[in-house]
């Protein structure tokens, strides 16, 4: 079933999170691939148990698809593959032909900067940041010190609704999910002045790239 709400990420039963992009050109064609990826997936059956949930975001710069999935472990995601990926793939290239299916990151997540208890604000923005490694650094360290950061800076970052850091399972890099209240808010933190914890996090050794994307949620689908 379809749902506007946003996934959790911290759900405990999520042993594989996925990431992986799209591109399709233009604003019309995200929105033809949403609606195509929909009604794929709705004529079908749910494909595997181990499948919690499959999220969509349109890019802000008009031509990009994010999708976010999340499964129980690898093996539930290489059986779908094995038995049913090629023919939902099929479909959603004949209704949109010319899919450029950039790649997939495998994740695990390592923490959280989790929204507040009681807190209902509905993201008006997705962000997300990866953060590129020279081999053999230690990602984790590098995460609790973004944790800290925004632990001893509230104010700046008030309109972050919650933060999920994932390490990519090939050890390369860390991928920072952050919900935010809107466009706006995100721009007020990053133009905010910072101080030494994040010139700590900004000159950590052995980071070697930073590349940041925003997104809408746009489609979400839920077993019934």
């Amino acid at each position: 079933m379809r749902t506007e709400q946003h996934p959790d990420l911290t759900d405990p039963r999520i042993g594989a999170p996925f990431f992986s992009t799209w591109r399709v050109g233009s604003p019309e064609r995200q929105a033809e691939t949403v609606e195509a990826i929909a009604r794929t997936w709705e004529r079908r059956p749910w494909p595997a148990n181990g499948l919690l949930g499959y999220h969509v975001y349109a890019g802000h710069d008009g031509s990009t698809l994010m999708h976010y999935s999340q499964w129980s472990g690898e093996q539930a995601f290489e059986a779908f593959v094995k038995t049913h990926r090629q023919e939902r793939v099929d479909e959603i290239d004949t209704a949109v032909p010319g899919i450029e299916r950039v790649g997939l990151g495998r994740y695990r997540r390592y923490r959280s900067r989790e929204r507040a208890v009681g807190d209902e604000r509905v993201p008006g923005l997705v962000v997300t940041v990866r953060v590129d490694f020279e081999a053999g650094e230690r990602r984790g360290e590098w995460v609790d010190l973004v944790l800290k950061a925004l632990g001893d800076d509230p104010e700046g970052h008030a309109g972050l609704v919650s933060a999920h850091f994932h390490l990519s399972t090939d050890g390369g890099h860390v991928l920072n999910y952050a919900e935010w209240e809107s466009a706006e808010a995100y721009d007020r933190a990053l133009a905010a002045p910072s101080g030494e914890a994040w010139e700590r996090v900004r000159t950590y050794p052995g980071v070697v790239g930073f590349a940041g994307s925003r997104y809408a949620h746009v489609l979400g689908l839920l077993p019934g």
